[in-house]
């Protein structure tokens, strides 16, 4: 096996606090969850607010209710093509509507907007249990 040359692609494992610093300087992330027993993933523009990851979404709609309690998975990453370089978190926790008012209103003066169209009023967190990340430094 050849030695690493100092411009070999290292890929890095994360420590926890890594991967939540990198989770705050992203907007866009998968979330992975069960919708009619079968996995789903959406595309979500989200923030990371006291280390929990914050989701402004339709009350009554798929992703709220089959979220509801659930253990989801959610991944976001930064990645450049060209290089072949970037980063990849992904958290596992238990997801929880927020129902508490003076919750809601702190939530809502964090400027979270859902890209998607229609009124997006509420607000669903993901508390990280398992949290994993790996950067890729490239050539």
């Amino acid at each position: 096996m050849a030695a690493l040359q100092p411009d070999d692609p290292v890929l890095e494992e994360l420590s926890r606090a890594e991967c939540l610093r990198l989770l705050a300087t992203a907007t866009i992330g998968r979330i992975s969850y069960t919708r009619q027993a079968l996995p789903a993933v959406e595309p979500v523009n989200f923030a990371l607010h006291d280390a929990v990851i914050v989701i402004r979404t339709d009350a009554g709609g798929k992703l709220a209710a089959a979220t509801r309690g659930a253990v989801v998975a959610f991944q976001a990453d930064d990645l450049d093509l060209i290089r072949r370089s970037g980063w990849s978190v992904t958290v596992v926790g238990r997801c929880q509507e927020v129902t508490d008012a003076e919750d809601l209103a702190g939530l809502d003066k964090l400027g979270l907007e859902s890209w998607a169209p229609g009124i997006r009023n509420h607000f669903i967190r993901i508390e990280p249990g398992i949290v994993t990340g790996r950067r890729l430094r490239g050539t």
